[in-house]
């Protein structure tokens, strides 16, 4: 008997109660940006670290803080400069002359959600240290491998506008994060509901408002489940025929990696588990391509002189490929 698709094989409930319970909390503190907190859940179902671009003031910093608190885990900021040295990142080999040997302490990348802020800051030589551990959720320093207590997230922040003294991340590195998310301005009403907000909170601290949800062991049984979701052989053939179509394009430099089809793969997973299917659909990989691939791709210099942008190409990409029935 041929399986029934729409049939219900993994139970939800808890992971849609957890992710309700999540924007609910979020929702106390943030107005609107619901495209940003929901990818922001998918990453986390996805196991995926995040960069995040936006003008300043528009609660970039302020939305990974509340993402820690809500979860329960441990929480490190970074401040990217320009005179940042890698050990800064990940710590440094110590002298201990009572003991006369050397000690490692571990620098603020130990942590379960790192908030780098400006990522784009630092120069090369500090960038590569965040090579491995975003990879393979470790870090090797003096021979040693030192493993990441789960979960481990990489929350990354960046100015579209103000180039002046930062460096362009390497397309190895960029290609490290699941998630491109472009935050834009607030509209009239919703800046309206912030500022009123503010002037009612007074001296109130707007993290002490949110509730820890979910602790890493809940994380981590959520994410085996939406691991386990179903889909069909024609959807990841429709994923792949995306990814290829970036590598031939006239208006693209440089295309998408098989990494980009496995986080495609994997964000259209949490996608659909988090609007309650054990299945993904067509609309789950439409939705979540443009922030996989938007960081992955290299215009060609005539494209970026005529103004385009990579969501357009990405939008002219799907638009050209037969979306499974």
């Amino acid at each position: 008997m041929e399986e029934n698709l729409f049939e219900q094989r993994t139970d939800l409930g808890e992971l849609q109660q957890a992710v309700g319970e999540l924007k609910r909390e979020i929702g106390k503190v943030i107005v609107g940006q619901e495209q940003m907190i929901e990818l922001l859940l998918a990453g986390i179902l996805a196991d995926g670290h995040i960069l995040i671009e936006g003008v300043p003031g528009v609660a970039k910093t302020l939305t990974a803080k509340l993402l820690s608190r809500v979860i329960s885990v441990n929480f490190s900021r970074i401040q990217f400069t320009p005179d940042l040295m890698p050990s800064d990142v990940i710590g440094t080999s110590i002298f201990n002359p009572r003991e006369n040997t050397f000690q490692f302490k571990p620098g603020p990348i130990f942590s379960n959600i790192v908030l780098i802020d400006e990522i784009n800051r630092a120069p090369a030589k500090t960038q590569s240290a965040l090579f491995e551990v975003m990879e393979e959720r470790q870090i090797t320093v003096d021979g040693q491998t030192l493993v990441m207590e789960p979960p481990f997230m990489v929350v990354a922040t960046q100015n579209p506008i103000e180039q002046e003294g930062t460096y362009h991340l390497p397309e190895a590195q960029l290609d490290r994060f699941l998630f491109k998310i472009n935050v834009g301005y607030p509209t009239q009403e919703q800046e309206f509901r912030i500022v009123s907000d503010h002037h009612l909170a007074r001296t109130e601290n707007r993290l002490d408002r949110v509730q820890s949800v979910l602790s890493p062991a809940t994380i981590e049984t959520l994410r085996k489940k939406v691991h386990g979701l179903v889909i069909e052989e024609k959807l990841i053939q429709f994923i792949t025929s995306i990814v290829a179509a970036t590598r031939n394009h006239k208006a693209l430099y440089l295309g998408a990696s098989p990494r980009a089809s496995i986080g495609i793969l994997n964000g259209s997973k949490a996608l659909a588990a988090m609007r309650g299917r054990d299945f993904v659909i067509p609309d789950d990989i439409v939705y979540i391509v443009p922030a996989v691939l938007r960081h992955r791709l290299v215009l060609a210099p005539e494209r970026e002189m005529e103004g385009a942008s990579t969501d357009d190409v990405i939008n002219e990409i799907v638009q050209s490929i037969e979306i499974p029935r």
